[in-house]
C-alpha cells in the first residue's frame, strides 16, 4: 500500500510566507477542477493506499458540494475502511459547524489547522484571514463535531514576533487541548513576498534565535506530554501523523493536483504546476506528467539520511561512509547525538542543527 497525496491549489489569499502552488480561485471552475482530479486519480491509482492527505492551498475552502462531489469519488475508488488515517488541512476562516460534520461525514479522521499564532500582531504580519477567536473556536467546533484528531499549525521566527509572543501562542495552543501540534521554523522560500523582504534586507535570519525558539517548544510541550517525534512534530499518544511518518521512512507516495510529487517504484514523477494546464492535460490523457527522475541507490541514501535525522528513530549506521561515520562518533562526544544499537539519534541541541548535521553526513 502507497500514501495518497491531493493537492489543492485555491486559497481565498495567498500568504506572503507559502511557496506551495496556490492562487485565489481565478477562471478555472472548481467543479471542473474537481472531476479532473478524479479522472486522474482513476488513471494513476493501481493499489489500495494506507492514508490519505489532502493539502493546499487550503482544501477546507471548496465547498460542501464540491468536498461531496471530490469523496464520492474517492470512496468509488478504494476502500475507507482499510485507511489508516484521512487528512484535511483546514483554515479556522473556511467553515462552520454543519461543514466540520461534513468533514467526518466524509471520512475525514484528522484535521490540520494553520492557524501559525495566536497573537494578533503576529497574524497581521503572516497575512492570515482569521482572529485568534476564530483559531480557538475552529478546535471546539472540530471537536464538538467529533473529529478523532487535531493537529494546530504553528509558526515562530516570524518577523515582529517576540520570545513572549511564541510562549504565549504556545500556552494558548496547549490550553485548547490538540491531539498534535506542529511547530515549524519560519523559512525565506524563494517566489514568496518574503523572500524578497529578506532580499532588499528588510528582514533577517538569525539562526541563534530559531534556536532559541526551537528549544522553548521543545521545553513546554514535552512537559505537556506531547511526544517530540520529528523536528517540527509533537504528538499526544496515539496521534502521530502516519501519513507524514510514510514520508519520512521513504514510503511510496502518488500526488494528485496541480504541482504535485509522486515517487513510486524509484521513479520520481511531478505533474504541471498550473491548475489550467493540470486540468486541459488530465482531459486529454489521464495524467498531467510534465518530469520524471529515477533515483538511483546513492540518491535514496542521501534522502534515507536527511529525513530520518529529522525523527526520534534516527538513521541507521549502515547509511554511513567511513568519514560520516567518525563524525558521527564525534557528534555522540558532543553531545548532539546519541548511538543506540546501529542508530544514530539526535539530542538536545542537535535536533535543532538537523540540517546543517545532514549536509555533514552525506
Amino acid at each position: 500500500m502507497l500514501l495518497l497525496y491531493l493537492h489543492i491549489p485555491f486559497c481565498h489569499r495567498v500568504c506572503p510566507y507559502c511557496s506551495f502552488y496556490k492562487h485565489t480561485p481565478g477562471t478555472t471552475p472548481i467543479g471542473r477542477f474537481v472531476d479532473a482530479m478524479a479522472a486522474e486519480m482513476k488513471s494513476r491509482l493501481t493499489a489500495q493506499p494506507r492514508t490519505v492527505y489532502l493539502g493546499g492551498g487550503t482544501p477546507s475552502m471548496l465547498s460542501p458540494g464540491h468536498l461531496t462531489r471530490l469523496f464520492t469519488s474517492l470512496h468509488e475508488t478504494f476502500e475507507f475502511s482499510l485507511l489508516d488515517e484521512v487528512t484535511l488541512e483546514a483554515n479556522p476562516a473556511t467553515f462552520d459547524a454543519g461543514k466540520a460534520k461534513l468533514f467526518r461525514d466524509l471520512g475525514v479522521t484528522r484535521i490540520s489547522l494553520g492557524i501559525q499564532s495566536f497573537t494578533p500582531h503576529v497574524l497581521e504580519i503572516l497575512g492570515r484571514e482569521h482572529s485568534v477567536a476564530q483559531a480557538s473556536e475552529a478546535v471546539k467546533i472540530l471537536r464538538d463535531a467529533g473529529m478523532p484528531s487535531i493537529n494546530i499549525d504553528l509558526m515562530f521566527s516570524i518577523p515582529g514576533q517576540s520570545k513572549d509572543d511564541w510562549q504565549a501562542t504556545l500556552e494558548h495552543a496547549m490550553s485548547l487541548s490538540p491531539d498534535h501540534i506542529s511547530a515549524y521554523n519560519l523559512t525565506y522560500e524563494e517566489d514568496t513576498a518574503f523572500f524578497e523582504s529578506l532580499r532588499r534586507g528588510e528582514m533577517r535570519e538569525n539562526e541563534d534565535h530559531d534556536a532559541e525558539f526551537f528549544h522553548l517548544a521543545d521545553d513546554l510541550l514535552t512537559a505537556a506530554g506531547f511526544d517530540h517525534y520529528e523536528t517540527s512534530n509533537y504528538a499526544k499518544p496515539g496521534h502521530h501523523s502516519t501519513h507524514n511518518q510514510g514520508y519520512w521512512r521513504g514510503e511510496d507516495y502518488l500526488g494528485l493536483g496541480p504541482s504535485a510529487v509522486s515517487t513510486l517504484d524509484g521513479v520520481r514523477w511531478k505533474n504541471v504546476a498550473d491548475t489550467a494546464s493540470y486540468v486541459s492535460q488530465v482531459e486529454a490523457i489521464g495524467n498531467a506528467l510534465t518530469e520524471s527522475e529515477t533515483l538511483d541507490a546513492e540518491a535514496r541514501r542521501l534522502e534515507r539520511i536527511a529525513l530520518g535525522l529529522r525523527t526520534k528513530d534516527g538513521i541507521s549506521l549502515d547509511l554511513l561512509g567511513p568519514d560520516a561515520l567518525e563524525r558521527a562518533r564525534h557528534l555522540s562526544t558532543e553531545g548532539l547525538a546519541r548511538i543506540t544499537g546501529n542508530q544514530l539519534i539526535l539530542i538536545h541541541h542537535g535536533r535543532a542543527l538537523v540540517d546543517p548535521i545532514a549536509a555533514e553526513l552525506v
